[in-house]
């Protein structure tokens, strides 16, 4: 693998100035050299800063953003939206599933995620029974990943009945539909075509949809295989839900997981937005990480995540763009802030962090709770971590004259139409080149045909 050469670059300790990278075969960063000659590596057009993880991604609603917007004389709510999005999800084939993931990698990556956790939850055919080959939904989102060249975390989903009071799964839902073993074996079977970049682990769609034994069976197979594969889970998302977990559990959702099952650093809860103060100083405590979608949660309405308590608590936290109507890591970090701003009425919260800069502090922390919940060595600029990382534009005009952290706050708080990221670099790998990927006018036309056929 080449070296790379970066006039500056934001390492864990700090910003240093002419930063050598040294990248081994395996992806990872061997060395990190600040204050170096350039010598015979290659040069990076501008300052240089971690990627981004995406940590909850569902790629099939990335065709159907901007469809579920219509108001009623009933109103409209995550229920409505949840109706239309069974609708939507129907009509897909493995190679329309293929082709809507390749599109959305290639955005992502060109909006400085490098990486994404993919919640998948579509497994059979159109009919609700299983194709000939169960892995078949799953290897098109492989493939879509392999293509775009971002790296990715498989997370096949276990979704087995309707509702807290176990009733049968939907018309709508039986797509979803499998077992703990089925998991397993899916899983094991992806093993073999599973390249350096993908990583391997189970998502339990949510505690309405996967009962307390299927749970503990899954995760007992799991830790067979791997036990330090990733556990991630819907939870908490919306008050309904809060209220079912109380008639029939006899606790609230966050209350229930922690007491039922071994929540702990591999696991990623994702949304987790009504939880009162004891839950969310519990949670925080088990080091597991709040996977936080703030633009598909103001989408659907969701409400605003304990974000103060959950700081002061300790907890470590990553974005994701879930439904993807926005696929930007700068707006979901924004509106993530945002949204505390206005629910506080005040602009910078007094929170713990490792810079004074809240643009860079978000950033910064975002990267590494990311990493933590796709379990790769990713998020930091450091040896042993795998160089995952974007080239800024210096000469963009929202960077001018900027250095430092002031940089990321630009990214993040300077709103812009044009997209200050250059270059993005994924296991050292350059897969984004002065703001084009290689890939993108193929991968366009395919979707562009899917979607027209989904919308005839």
């Amino acid at each position: 693998m080449p070296s790379y050469f970066a006039p500056a670059a934001r390492l864990p300790e700090g910003w240093a100035r002419d930063v050598r990278l040294e990248v081994g075969p395996d992806g990872l960063l061997t060395t990190v050299t600040a204050g170096a000659e350039p010598g015979d590596a290659v040069r990076l057009a501008g300052p240089v800063v971690p990627g981004m993880p995406n940590l909850h991604s569902h790629a099939f609603q990335r065709a159907m953003a901007g469809l579920a917007e219509q108001g009623g004389a009933s109103g409209d709510s995550f229920w409505s939206w949840r109706r239309t999005m069974y609708g939507f999800v129907s009509r897909l084939t493995p190679d329309d599933v293929r082709a809507i993931a390749a599109q959305l990698y290639v955005e992502m990556l060109k909006a400085g995620y490098t990486a994404v956790a993919e919640f998948h939850y579509l497994h059979n055919g159109l009919d609700g029974r299983p194709y000939a080959d169960p892995a078949a939904l799953s290897r098109a989102i492989l493939a879509a990943a392999a293509e775009a060249g971002i790296a990715l975390t498989h997370l096949p989903v276990l979704y087995m009945v309707g509702g807290l009071d176990g009733k049968p799964l939907a018309e709508g839902q039986r797509r979803f539909q499998g077992t703990p073993g089925g998991m397993l074996s899916l899983l094991l079977a992806l093993q073999e075509e599973a390249g350096p970049e993908v990583r391997l682990g189970l998502a339990l769609h949510s505690i309405r949809a996967v009962p307390a034994r299927a749970m503990r069976e899954a995760l007992a197979l799991l830790d067979d295989t791997d036990p330090t594969a990733p556990v991630h889970i819907h939870i908490a998302e919306q008050p309904k839900e809060v209220e079912e977990a109380q008639a029939f559990l006899g606790a609230r959702p966050v209350e229930w997981l922690l007491g039922e099952m071994p929540v702990n650093r591999r696991w990623c809860l994702v949304h987790a937005t009504h939880m009162n103060e004891a839950e969310t100083k519990k949670l925080a405590a088990t080091d597991a990480i709040a996977g936080l979608c703030p633009t598909t949660e103001a989408n659907l309405g969701d409400g605003f995540f304990r974000w103060e308590t959950w700081r002061r608590a300790g907890g470590r936290f990553g974005i994701g763009s879930d439904s993807h109507c926005s696929v930007d890591a700068a707006e979901e970090l924004r509106w993530l802030h945002y949204g505390q701003r206005l629910l506080t009425g005040r602009r910078a919260l007094d929170l713990p962090g490792r810079s004074p800069n809240l643009g860079a502090r978000l950033w910064l922390d975002a990267a590494e709770g990311g990493a933590q919940a796709l379990g790769r060595r990713t998020g930091r600029l450091a040896p042993g971590c795998k160089a995952d990382f974007l080239v800024l534009d210096p000469d963009h005009p929202t960077l001018l004259g900027r250095e430092g952290d002031l940089l990321l706050d630009s990214v993040v708080f300077a709103n812009t139409r044009t997209n200050p990221i250059r270059d993005v670099f994924v296991a050292g790998t350059p897969v984004v080149e002065a703001g084009r990927h290689k890939a993108e006018e193929a991968v366009a036309a395919r979707y562009g045909g899917v979607v027209r056929k989904l919308l005839s």
